[in-house]
């Protein structure tokens, strides 16, 4: 019997950040299945060997395995990666659950808070598969980066020592480098709150404000982000970290973010409906600017760039509007 260091990683979701994963786990020659719910395109990425849709130039390595059957996925498995958007991510787990074995161990790469609970993926893991051990992947990467082997360095945050450190041994190679760490709220809170101001780095710079007003954007919604994590109980210097200014820098100055995109769509004068079909996938920051506001305002946590992009997404405020009343703000501390 292979040792647990050898024994196939089962990727859960077959988009291209989970794609991209799993072709990071198989470098180093260690075994991995990706399965996905579209059998259609599973079989055709089982035959092609590589993610046309979504990362098509990508090929995978000799040990990924391509399963098309979620019971196969996860037969003799200890360790799964699910990879999924937060709207799927509880659903996913319940499928994923009945074919678990009572040792495996379970991380995820899934950012943001859950809309009808105001749970992080953490809280709602546990909910669904007891006390395991879980742990988050997370930090500054693309997954065309990443499928490409370009240099990436990301996070693994666990409770778990043993398990954090063995998820980023096998991340680890060559041209990728995960650090360990155990704050996992903190993880969570900056992926979940960089994809709303990512939006409204996107929409400043549609509206042409130049470099100054997006570096302004970064530095206050890090302060945002911030101040949620550590009412929630995070630990502030983890926002200084990879998954926290590294994956806010990483979203709100590039074009590979989706969020971004979005936000310049908008910036530039598209409808909400014009700027989300010019992506044709899902933007992870809409749902979250919803999500990011409710858990905040009962807590009296202040993040007026997260408030006013839920405007703009939800209640449709006019972009210019909305930076009109941030701009109008009166006079505080930096320090608030």
């Amino acid at each position: 019997m292979p040792s647990a260091s050898q024994q196939p990683m089962a990727v859960i979701g077959a988009g291209s950040w989970g794609t991209a994963l799993a072709i990071q786990l198989t470098r180093g020659g260690l075994p991995a299945r990706l399965w996905g719910r579209d059998a259609a395109q599973m079989h055709a990425m089982h035959r092609v060997r590589r993610n046309e849709r979504y990362l098509p130039d990508a090929a995978f390595p000799e040990g990924l395995e391509v399963a098309a059957d979620l019971r196969a996925a996860l037969d003799g498995v200890r360790d799964v990666l699910v990879v999924v958007p937060s709207h799927a991510f509880r659903a996913t787990l319940e499928l994923v659950g009945g074919h678990l074995s009572r040792d495996a161990r379970v991380a995820w790469a899934t950012k943001g808070f859950e809309i009808s609970s105001g749970l992080l993926p953490h809280q709602v893991a546990r909910e669904i598969l007891g006390a395991r051990p879980g742990a988050v992947v997370s930090g500054p990467t693309f997954a065309k980066e990443v499928g490409a082997g370009l240099p990436t360095a990301m996070t693994v945050a666990s409770r778990d020592a043993a398990f954090a450190n063995a998820l980023a041994l096998r991340l680890t190679g060559p041209n990728f480098r995960a650090y360990t760490q155990s704050d996992i709220m903190g993880v969570e809170v900056g992926g979940a709150v960089k994809n709303v101001i990512a939006i409204g780095s996107g929409i400043a710079d549609g509206m042409g404000f130049g470099a100054n007003t997006r570096v302004a954007l970064i530095t206050r919604g890090l302060a945002e982000m911030m101040r949620l994590g550590v009412r929630l109980g995070a630990a502030r210097e983890t926002f200084m970290g990879l998954a926290g200014l590294g994956d806010l820098v990483l979203t709100c100055t590039d074009d590979q973010s989706r969020n971004r995109r979005l936000g310049l769509a908008l910036g530039r004068g598209r409808t909400m409906q014009e700027a989300q079909a010019g992506i044709q996938q899902v933007v992870e920051g809409v749902l979250a600017s919803r999500a990011v506001c409710a858990v905040a305002e009962p807590l009296s946590v202040d993040m007026p760039i997260c408030r006013e992009i839920h405007r703009v997404m939800h209640e449709g405020k006019p972009v210019r509007d909305a930076v009109q009343e941030l701009m109008g703000r009166e006079m505080r501390s930096e320090k608030d």
